[in-house]
């Protein structure tokens, strides 16, 4: 791909769009290239890259930018001072002042910087990190979060062996391993396009980031029981469980969003799976809740939360967040979570996860339930995964963060009733 006046064009209006829209970013530059199919393939990929690197860096990419904080001076850093271009190759796209004031911006010296505006990071969320962090923690963590997420993908046991789903990944000319952890996950180089690729198609694959495929073993269902997933959405994780149970048994995806369950039932179609049911409800209260109570041996609630942890690929969200949306999001989890348990039976497993990296919608929640609810207690997470062959140091609860695992940030504690 050769870099051109037309190609920073299109990255300077994506990019305005993004900084004044209330939609999350993903979704504004997937509307931004279907209005825009001449870009090809590689034009896309540097567009997105460039406009996501500024998303990551904007706090400090603006100090760079000194009074005059525009898309247009925001992008020139980032491709010099973030993807070392110099000012010949800049020269197609730059003028006479900006030369100069490009300069200036790459003479400045980062480490001098407030510690938040040098980690890309609002201050609030800064300073709850101080908390729960050391300060050379939060640094590895802050570099891991800057860092674009690699491509992972779940093996759908159904179909196909992770063996020879590498073998042909590799034949097929795509850079691929193993994930250290997921017994299902691979890892790809790059972002190549799947969604034609036949494996993905024939529901042999799933992309999916290997923390999230953790949580389905956290769950551990099996074959026969009746197992739901409190809070579907899409339904990632409501195909991995489909999975681990051999499609047998009743697997309940449950979600208030017509919208996302919609999303499940082509990859549902893909799948081979004949167990899943989606059912959308109305509130965490639903008659189709309080009909099941009592009746389940395992619940997933992959709780609706800040998105904190998967700031690799989604980076706005550290910028749209606020100490009072975190608030709101705890009482809301808090909720969902009392319900859920209504449903599991005695002996039953009930998982509590967010990918969230805040003490208030992780521990705070879970801290709070088992207050109020005795009859459950908690198992370790790493011993559960121990048990299935999965070696990684995760603690009692699971925490898994960017810059110790290669995962997007995922917090989940596993409960059993007595």
């Amino acid at each position: 791909m050769r870099f051109s006046p037309a190609l920073f064009r299109h990255a300077e209006v994506l990019l305005s769009e993004l900084l004044r829209s209330a939609f999350p970013a993903d979704l504004v530059v997937s509307n931004y290239f279907r209005q825009h199919r001449e870009l090809g393939h590689a034009d896309r990929g540097f567009v997105a890259e460039i406009v996501f690197a500024v998303l990551r860096r904007k706090r400090s990419l603006s100090a760079r930018c000194a009074d005059e904080v525009t898309s247009r001076r925001l992008l020139l850093a980032a491709l010099a001072c973030l993807q070392g271009m110099n000012r010949r190759e800049l020269a197609v796209v730059l003028n006479e002042s900006e030369s100069k004031w490009l300069a200036h911006a790459k003479a400045v010296k980062v480490d001098d910087l407030p510690v938040a505006v040098r980690l890309d990071l609002p201050d609030w969320l800064y300073g709850l990190l101080t908390e729960q962090f050391s300060a050379e923690e939060i640094e590895r963590l802050a570099a891991g979060l800057n860092q674009p997420a690699p491509l992972d993908l779940r093996v759908n046991s159904l179909k196909a062996g992770r063996q020879d789903v590498l073998a042909r990944l590799l034949a097929d000319g795509l850079t691929a391993e193993a994930c250290p952890y997921s017994p299902l996950g691979i890892r790809l180089a790059g972002k190549p396009a799947l969604s034609k690729y036949p494996l993905f198609v024939d529901g042999s694959i799933e992309v999916q980031d290997e923390g999230s495929q953790l949580l389905g073993f956290l769950l551990q269902p099996r074959r026969g029981e009746m197992v739901a997933d409190f809070c579907a959405g899409a339904g990632g994780k409501t195909l991995l469980l489909g999975a681990l149970m051999r499609s047998q048994g009743r697997l309940y995806a449950f979600d208030v969003a017509e919208r996302r369950l919609a999303r499940l039932k082509p990859r549902l179609a893909r799948s081979g799976l004949s167990n899943v049911h989606p059912v959308r409800i109305d509130s965490e209260r639903d008659i189709k809740i309080r009909r099941l109570a009592g009746k389940l041996d395992r619940v997933l609630v992959d709780a609706p939360c800040s998105g904190l942890g998967t700031l690799r690929r989604n980076p706005d969200l550290k910028w749209r967040q606020t100490p009072g949306s975190i608030a709101e999001m705890s009482t809301k989890q808090a909720v969902i979570l009392a319900a859920a348990a209504t449903l599991v039976k005695p002996g039953g497993r009930l998982v509590y996860a967010t990918c969230s990296l805040l003490e208030a919608e992780n521990e705070e929640v879970v801290r709070s339930f088992l207050a109020g609810h005795p009859e459950f207690v908690t198992c370790s997470a790493q011993e559960v995964l121990a048990t299935q062959g999965i070696m990684i140091d995760c603690g009692e609860r699971l925490r898994l963060l960017p810059h110790r695992h290669g995962t997007d940030a995922f917090y989940a504690a596993v409960m059993e009733r007595e």
